[in-house]
C-alpha cells in the first residue's frame, strides 16, 4: 500500500478547496440573489435565445466561432488572411481572391444570418403567444437547426476556398501568426 506524505496537510486541503471556492465565487458573481436564474434579464430580449450582440453578429456576417473546426485545423479564413496579407506575402492575385471571398462570404452569411434571426423569432413567438404544440415545436426547431447548419457550412466553405488559394508555407505561416501552437 502506498503511503502519502501529509507533511503539508494544509496545502492538500487548499488544493481541494480552491476550485470549489473559485466556482462558488463565479456562480455568485453571475447573480447576486441565489434564487435568481443566470438567465435573469434575458426575458426583456426581443428574441429570448439571441443577445443583441448575437443579432448584430448575424446581421453583419461575422463568424461567431462557427468555423473553428476549419480555422484551428489549418484552414485559414479569408478575412484574417487579408489582415495578414503583407506578412503572408500574398500575391496581387491572392489579395484579389481573398477580397472576392470576403465579399461573397459577407453577402451569403448576412442573408443566412437574417434567416437565423427570423427562425429564432418564430420559435420564440410560439412560446410567447402560448401556441406551442409538439408539431409546431418540432417544425420550428427543425427550421432553426437547418438554417444554423447552412450558416455554419457557409462560413466553413470559405475557409476551404481560402486554403486552396494559399501555398502550404502561407498556411503554416498563418497558423504561426495567429498564435496557434501547432500548425497544420
Amino acid at each position: 500500500m502506498k503511503k502519502f506524505n501529509l507533511a503539508f496537510p494544509g496545502l492538500l486541503i487548499v488544493s481541494w478547496l480552491a476550485p470549489a471556492t473559485s466556482a462558488l465565487a463565479q456562480h455568485q458573481g453571475h447573480h447576486q440573489n441565489p434564487q435568481h436564474s443566470s438567465y435573469s434579464g434575458f426575458e426583456s430580449r426581443s428574441i429570448k435565445a439571441l443577445s443583441d450582440s448575437q443579432v448584430a453578429d448575424l446581421k453583419s456576417g461575422r463568424g461567431m466561432g462557427l468555423a473553428l473546426a476549419a480555422e484551428l485545423n489549418g484552414y485559414p479564413g479569408p478575412m484574417h488572411v487579408l489582415e495578414l496579407a503583407d506578412k503572408l506575402a500574398l500575391t496581387p492575385d491572392q489579395r484579389s481572391r481573398m477580397r472576392d471571398l470576403v465579399h461573397a462570404m459577407k453577402q451569403e452569411t448576412i442573408r443566412i444570418g437574417e434567416e437565423v434571426i427570423m427562425a429564432e423569432r418564430a420559435l420564440d413567438g410560439l412560446f410567447a403567444e402560448n401556441r406551442t404544440d409538439a408539431a409546431s415545436l418540432a417544425s420550428a426547431v427543425k427550421t432553426v437547426a437547418e438554417v444554423q447548419g447552412r450558416l455554419r457550412q457557409a462560413h466553413l466553405q470559405y475557409h476551404l476556398a481560402t486554403k486552396a488559394a494559399l501555398s502550404p508555407e502561407q498556411v503554416r505561416d498563418y497558423a504561426r501568426l495567429r498564435g496557434y501552437a501547432s500548425g497544420p
